[in-house]
């Protein structure tokens, strides 16, 4: 493991002074370091950027640490298409300090600790109020996020005052950033920074698909197929619902000792059950299906594995299928019409069903609660000129979540 020492403790605001430092560089363009994909697939390159004042509605925040998600990587490599904006920096996890606010800005100000989030929550918009959902629809016409979200221009420009592109409205590996204030979170100052990025992205996201989504009930049975950081951040999730059995479903059986940590009671290797579907395999281990399946891999046939795992004895059934997983082919699933008739459902969720500013100071509170296991999670730290090390680490399995941190 590569590892980085840095004390679990809460941040500790410099004595001389971050405050002068936020008055030095408050509304002026600040020259920073920045890890800039250039080309989709290869290694990132650490070069000086400019960074521009925030606008109105905007925040600029000195990043603390940050992480490498699998959604990262996934953008990272796509050569073609809309969706390959060039140069670009990404990284969405991450924690770090507010520098500076533009206009219109009140309910986050210099030097507190924030969490960028990909998934805004303006709190203004019909979709934010309703209930039924965490969807935002005051920014919905910018689809590849790859800009500002309210002018639809960057923030960011290289050496020679070229553009640079946004990534999912938050860009975090870079030192400094520029987020639109509905995607940014305030956040304790008790809870160790390094923790705290995880609740940006995955861990939330995984949280919330089973305590949000599918509310899963004390004593029901759960299956999670893909035990990535999302997959059990799901098992965590599920063992704050008191589910009785949670079953892991990955071709990695090195998972299912990790998995325990998080709440993993049984463990499944598809490659080892002979001739048997893995969903026969799980309606016999769950006495007709699992009541809560959980697709974290990104695979339409992933996602029809899982659904045909839930519950239904004969005719009918229950189960409840959520998909987390993204998938990226476009492929899609087939699902048998009898089977939505007789009561078995699937839905889709992003970022976990959570509404950012509201539901993630209360993971916070778990967490310094002593509730929500965080600490399994990281498994590898790297400095930020190592982050081309962060991406090694994830390819070659080794990582769950890999801390890169911003200071020298």
């Amino acid at each position: 493991m590569c590892k980085v020492v840095h004390p679990v403790v809460p941040y500790q605001f410099e004595t001389a002074s971050e405050g002068e430092a936020v008055m030095e560089t408050a509304g002026k363009v600040i020259r920073c370091k920045a890890a800039i994909s250039r080309n989709p697939g290869e290694a990132l390159v650490i070069e000086e950027i400019q960074v521009e004042p925030p606008k109105a509605w905007e925040v600029r925040i000195k990043i603390l640490c940050t992480s490498l998600c699998h959604t990262d990587v996934t953008f990272w490599k796509i050569s073609a298409g809309p969706a390959a904006n060039f140069p670009r920096i990404f990284g969405h996890e991450a924690v770090g300090v507010v520098e500076s606010v533009g206009e219109h800005v009140e309910e986050v100000k210099e030097g507190d600790l924030v969490l960028p989030v990909f998934q805004s929550n303006c709190g203004e918009c019909r979709d934010c109020k309703s209930t039924k959902s965490n969807s935002c629809s005051k920014f919905i016409e910018n689809e590849y996020h790859n800009t500002m979200p309210r002018d639809g221009t960057s923030r960011f420009r290289d050496k020679n005052g070229e553009v640079v592109h946004h990534f999912l409205f938050v860009s975090s590996f870079i030192e400094y950033t520029v987020v639109d204030v509905a995607h940014v979170v305030k956040i304790s100052r008790e809870i160790p920074i390094d923790r705290a990025c995880l609740l940006s992205c995955g861990v939330s996201t995984g949280v919330g698909a089973a305590s949000k989504v599918a509310a899963v009930e004390a004593g029901s049975t759960v299956a999670i197929f893909g035990l990535g950081a999302v997959g059990l951040a799901v098992a965590e999730g599920a063992r704050l619902c008191q589910a009785s059995k949670i079953i892991g479903v990955d071709l990695n059986p090195q998972k299912f000792e990790l998995g325990k940590k998080f709440g993993l009671t049984d463990f499944i290797n598809p490659a080892s059950c002979g001739d048997k579907k893995i969903s026969e395999v799980i309606k016999e281990m769950t006495d007709g299906g699992a009541d809560y399946c959980f697709e974290c891999v990104g695979l339409s046939s992933v996602m029809e594995d899982a659904f045909n795992s839930s519950r239904q004895i004969m005719d009918q059934g229950w189960g409840k299928t959520v998909i987390v997983g993204v998938e990226m082919h476009g492929s899609p699933i087939s699902l048998h019409c009898y089977d939505i008739l007789k009561g078995r459902s699937v839905c889709g969720t992003l970022f976990g069903g959570l509404s950012p500013k509201s539901d993630i100071p209360l993971l916070v509170n778990k967490y310094l609660n002593k509730e929500l296991h965080l600490d399994g999670f990281i498994t590898n730290e790297v400095r930020f000129q190592d982050i081309n090390k962060a991406f090694e680490l994830l390819h070659e399995g080794k990582s769950l979540r890999c801390i890169i941190w911003m200071d020298n």
